[in-house]
């Protein structure tokens, strides 16, 4: 009976030892879960508050302004507008929520200095950074185009040829501002021909000036800017020791000018120094020049054989009838026409060449002779080629 009493009692002693033993545990476990689980809590609240400021953020400033609206409309990137521009052209078109959030997201991002110019379809559906997208991928179409200048074109050339090119809307409107010239004062050579005294006599004030080059310009430039990209090239080719050399010369840049808007019309470039030196040396002689190309300008003709009625056309460009220089160029002459104005063939002036003609319409070989009669002689052997070049263009 002892015994079995024994038994009980250490049983009883048994369970509640465990009982304690899993108190402690569980206490001591209760004191490591709480602080976590508190921080928990705290976390999940933060997290609440967050998800709700985000969302708040998203909302006013992310998100589409509207998303159920989908129509498209054109937003314009003009060429050179800053990404301030940008950001205040998307908020007044209602595109965006608030334009310095978008400036400054997209300056973190590296975005500003990746939009390009074009005309993009926006939606007030699309989010800000899907548009910030859009406008760095540009809209499909060139924002420049190149246009190439012929050395020996004409403003009328010129002005056929951008609106051919579609860089030009209005050809009429071209002419009118190359003729008047008034709107490039600013630039010197330019204020110079229009303060000389046959300036409204020439048929375009610009003439000559709009030098020969290919030129990268906007898709959007305007006639004007066109032109000014133009004369602006031509102070680049005109360098300073060109200006020494013309007033060594006795002569103006204009004059120069002039003398190889005619070199270029006359001549292939092989043969510019000699067109020079014929030139200058007629002109040392108080000679006309007896240019056929002046006279072609002033009427419009194109044939190689001109009629004495053509020769005998009333105009300050006919260089038979007025002695010295015509009124002005006759085209936009090369870099290399101008330096040949600018520094004749010395041996062909010493030797006393001083007339020329066409050997070859097809190569543009020309033959130089010394004397009248040389030049008689060439002449009637060569006009023949002259003739049968103009039948067969249908001139």
């Amino acid at each position: 009976m002892k015994k079995y009493q024994d038994e009980k009692e250490y049983t009883r002693e048994s369970l509640h030892k465990e009982r304690e033993y899993g108190l402690f545990w569980y206490s001591w476990l209760w004191q490591i879960l709480r602080p976590l689980m508190l921080a928990l809590c705290v976390c999940l609240v933060v997290a609440g508050v967050i998800m709700s400021a985000w969302n708040w953020v998203d909302r006013h400033f992310f998100a589409p302004v509207d998303a159920q609206d989908t129509d498209e409309v054109t937003f314009v990137v003009s060429s050179g507008n800053s990404l301030t521009r940008v950001a205040n052209n998307l908020e007044e078109a209602g595109l965006i929520h608030n334009r310095t959030v978008f400036k400054y997201y997209a300056d973190f991002l590296g975005y500003g200095q990746k939009i390009q110019a074009g005309d993009y379809k926006v939606s007030r559906s699309m989010s800000m950074q899907q548009i910030m997208e859009l406008l760095t991928t540009g809209d499909g179409n060139p924002i420049t185009r190149n246009i190439t200048i012929i050395p020996g074109w004409t403003v009328r050339d010129i002005a056929a040829y951008l609106k051919e090119q579609g860089a030009i809307d209005d050809e009429n409107a071209f002419l009118e501002m190359c003729r008047t010239g008034q709107n490039f004062s600013a630039y010197y050579y330019v204020a110079d021909v229009l303060s000389s005294p046959n300036a409204f006599s020439r048929l375009f004030a610009l003439e000559g000036y709009l030098a020969p080059d290919t030129y990268e310009v906007y898709t959007n430039a305007t006639p004007e800017d066109i032109i000014k990209k133009l004369l602006s090239q031509t102070e680049a080719v005109f360098k300073t020791e060109y200006h020494d050399r013309a007033e060594q010369l006795g002569m103006t840049m204009d004059q120069i000018i002039t003398m190889a808007s005619m070199i270029e019309k006359e001549a292939k470039n092989a043969d510019f120094a000699k067109v020079s030196a014929v030139f200058h040396g007629r002109l040392q002689r108080n000679m006309t020049l007896g240019s056929d190309v002046t006279v072609k300008y002033a009427t419009g003709v194109k044939r190689m054989a001109l009629s004495s009625a053509d020769l005998a056309v009333n105009s300050p460009y006919n260089t038979y009838l007025y002695s010295g220089l015509p009124l002005g160029p006759i085209c936009s002459p090369s870099a290399a026409a101008i330096q040949a104005a600018l520094y004749p063939d010395e041996q062909f002036m010493a030797e006393g060449y001083l007339y020329f003609c066409s050997k070859d319409p097809n190569t543009g070989e020309l033959h130089f002779s010394r004397t009248l009669e040389e030049h008689e002689l060439a002449v009637s052997i060569y006009a023949p080629l002259w003739q049968a070049f103009d039948r067969e263009k249908g001139l």
